[in-house]
C-alpha cells in the first residue's frame, strides 16, 4: 500500500452539490444551502444544496411511484446488473471518494485504506448483487388437505416497498454503501438522507447513479437536510414502509416512536460502549497494545472498544501500556499519511468530548495522558488521545458513549465470571473483543450480550456478516443473509395446481 498526502484542491472541483430526485440532479427550490467545513482546518470547503420539505416530499413520491409502477422489485437479473454497474462506477471514482473523506470527514488518509473506504468499496455492493441469485426467494412447505382436497403451499419473499435511509457523519461511505446495497438488492426503492456535516460523501452517489447506471428514475433519491423536521418525514409519511437508521441511540428511539403510527419496520444501528476484554491467561505483551483500536478515526466509531477490562494483576501494566501507546500516536493533519488520529468532525463534537473528559475527572478518573486539546495544534477540532485510569462501572465514562479519542481502563477480580458481569454492565450491546486462550475467549464471547465480537485479533467484518446490536444498541441486522431478511416481507400462499 502506497499513500501520499491529498491536497484539498483535488476535491473541490469534483464534489457533487445537488440533490438527486426522480432521476434528476437539481437544486432545491428553497434556495437553501449548507456549508461544508474542513474539520482539520476550520476552513470552508464549499456549499451544497440543503433540502427542504418540498424536496423530501418529491423524493418520497418518486420512490413510491418507482416501486408501485415498475418491475424493479421483481426483476432480479436487472437489479443485479444495475448494482454491478454501481460497483464498477465506485471503483472508477475511488480516489475522488478517498479525497472527499479526508477533506470533509477528517478521516486520516491511512484509515481510508481500511474501514473508511477500501474494505467496504471492495464488496459492499458486489456481495449483495451476487447474493440476489443465491437468496432463497421461495421455499415449499409440505402439501396439505385440511378440508379434504389436496393443495400445495409455499413461502415467498417480497420487497417491503420504500425505505428511508438516514446515515451519520462518522463513516459515511461505509454506512451509505451497506444501506444502499441491501435496500436495492432486495427490490426496494429508497430515499437517502445523508448527514449534512459530510454532504459530499452522500451527494456523489446521486451523480454516479444518474450517469453510470441503469437504475430507473425514482428508485434511488438523495436529500441531505439540516432540518430535523424534514428528515423526520421519512418516519411519519405513510408512503414510506421502513426506516433504516445509523446514529445515536437518542435519535433512534425518537425515530422508532415516530414510525409507530404507521407501523413501519425499523432497522436501528445505534450507539455502543464496547469492551476490550483481556483474560488472565492472555499474552499481555501482545494483548494490551490492542487498546489502540479505540483511536480509529479519533474514536468516532460506534463499535470501537473504548472500555479496557483487565485482570487486577495486570492493571498497572495495562495503564502503562495504554498511556505509552496513546502518547505516541501522531495527531494532526489527516492528509498526512503518517497521521493516525485526526480531528473530530465539528466544534460541537469536540466540545462534547472535552466536556466528558471534565466529567471523568470530576468523578474520580485519573488522566494518564491527553485530557484536552493538543497544544501544538491551534486550528481544527482536535482532542488529544486520552487515557483514563481508576474508572469503575458507576462512572459516566464507563457507561456512556463519548465518541472521541478516550479510553478507560478498569481492573476486575474474580476471573471470567467477574469479567463477563463487568462487560455486560452496560445499556449498550454492539460489539467487543476478547484476548486470551481460544477456548476461554470463545466461552466468554458467547456470554457477552453484544451483536458482534472479535477474538484474538480476528474480525467479523464483511458485507456477508450481519451487523447490529443488543439492548440500546439497536434493532435488526444489516448485511449478510439476515440483512436481506430485514428488508423483505414474508408471504405464505396455499394453492392448487388444477
Amino acid at each position: 500500500m502506497t499513500t501520499s498526502s491529498i491536497p484539498t484542491s483535488t476535491v473541490q472541483s469534483n464534489a457533487e452539490t445537488r440533490l438527486y430526485i426522480d432521476g434528476e440532479l437539481r437544486e432545491s427550490p428553497t434556495g437553501r444551502t449548507a456549508e461544508n467545513i474542513n474539520p482539520a482546518t476550520e476552513e470552508l470547503l464549499g456549499v451544497v444544496t440543503d433540502g427542504g420539505a418540498e424536496d423530501m416530499e418529491s423524493a418520497i413520491a418518486a420512490a413510491r411511484r418507482a416501486f408501485d409502477t415498475t418491475d424493479w422489485s421483481t426483476n432480479h437479473e436487472f437489479r443485479r446488473h444495475c448494482l454491478l454497474q454501481l460497483h464498477e462506477a465506485l471503483q472508477e471514482e475511488k480516489e475522488d471518494i478517498r479525497a472527499e473523506l479526508v477533506a470533509e470527514v477528517g478521516a486520516p488518509l491511512s484509515s481510508t485504506y481500511i474501514a473508511h473506504l477500501d474494505w467496504p468499496i471492495a464488496d459492499s455492493i458486489r456481495w449483495p448483487a451476487h447474493y440476489i441469485s443465491e437468496f432463497p426467494w421461495e421455499r415449499a412447505l409440505p402439501d396439505g388437505a385440511l378440508l379434504g382436497a389436496p393443495y400445495r403451499r409455499k413461502v415467498v419473499k417480497e420487497a417491503l416497498g420504500v425505505v428511508g435511509a438516514i446515515t451519520p457523519w462518522n463513516f459515511p461511505f461505509e454506512i451509505i454503501s451497506n444501506k444502499v446495497a441491501q435496500i436495492l438488492a432486495t427490490g426496494n426503492t429508497m430515499v437517502l438522507k445523508p448527514a449534512i456535516e459530510t454532504p459530499w460523501s452522500g451527494l456523489r452517489w446521486g451523480r454516479i447513479v444518474a450517469e453510470k447506471t441503469d437504475i430507473p428514475a425514482g428508485v434511488f433519491n438523495v436529500v441531505p437536510t439540516s432540518d430535523n423536521g424534514v428528515a423526520q418525514l421519512l418516519a411519519t409519511d405513510p408512503r414510506v414502509d421502513m426506516v433504516s437508521f445509523t446514529g445515536s441511540t437518542a435519535v433512534g428511539t425518537l425515530l422508532q416512536r415516530l414510525s409507530a403510527d404507521t407501523m413501519k419496520r425499523t432497522l436501528l444501528e445505534l450507539g455502543g460502549k464496547s469492551a476490550y476484554m483481556v483474560l488472565d491467561d492472555a499474552d499481555m505483551d501482545a494483548a494490551l497494545p490492542g487498546c489502540i483500536g479505540a483511536l480509529i478515526h479519533s474514536g468516532q466509531g460506534c463499535g470501537l472498544t473504548t472500555r479496557m477490562l483487565v485482570p487486577r494483576q495486570a492493571y498497572d501494566q495495562a495503564v502503562e501500556v495504554a498511556t505509552a501507546m496513546f502518547a505516541a500516536i501522531p495527531v494532526g493533519d489527516p492528509t498526512d499519511p503518517t497521521t493516525f488520529c485526526g480531528p473530530l468532525v465539528s466544534a460541537k463534537q469536540r466540545d462534547r468530548v472535552l466536556n466528558y473528559i471534565e466529567i471523568g475527572k470530576q468523578q474520580g478518573g485519573r488522566v494518564t495522558v491527553g485530557g484536552g486539546k493538543p497544544q501544538q495544534l491551534d486550528r481544527g477540532y482536535f482532542v488529544a488521545p486520552t487515557v483514563f485510569a481508576d474508572v469503575d462501572a458507576s462512572h459516566r465514562l464507563f457507561q456512556e458513549e463519548i465518541f472521541g479519542p478516550v479510553i478507560t481502563v478498569t481492573p476486575y477480580d474474580g476471573g471470567d465470571e467477574a469479567l463477563i458481569e463487568l462487560a455486560n454492565n452496560s445499556s449498550y450491546g454492539l460489539s467487543g473483543a476478547v484476548m486470551g486462550s481460544p477456548d476461554r475467549a470463545m466461552s466468554v464471547a458467547r456470554r457477552i450480550r453484544t451483536g458482534t465480537m472479535n477474538l484474538n485479533g480476528a474480525m467479523f467484518y464483511g458485507a456477508d456478516a450481519p451487523f447490529g446490536g443488543y439492548k440500546m444498541s439497536g434493532v435488526g441486522r444489516q448485511n449478510g443473509h439476515e440483512g436481506f431478511e430485514q428488508h423483505l416481507h414474508t408471504k405464505t400462499i396455499g394453492y392448487t395446481t388444477a
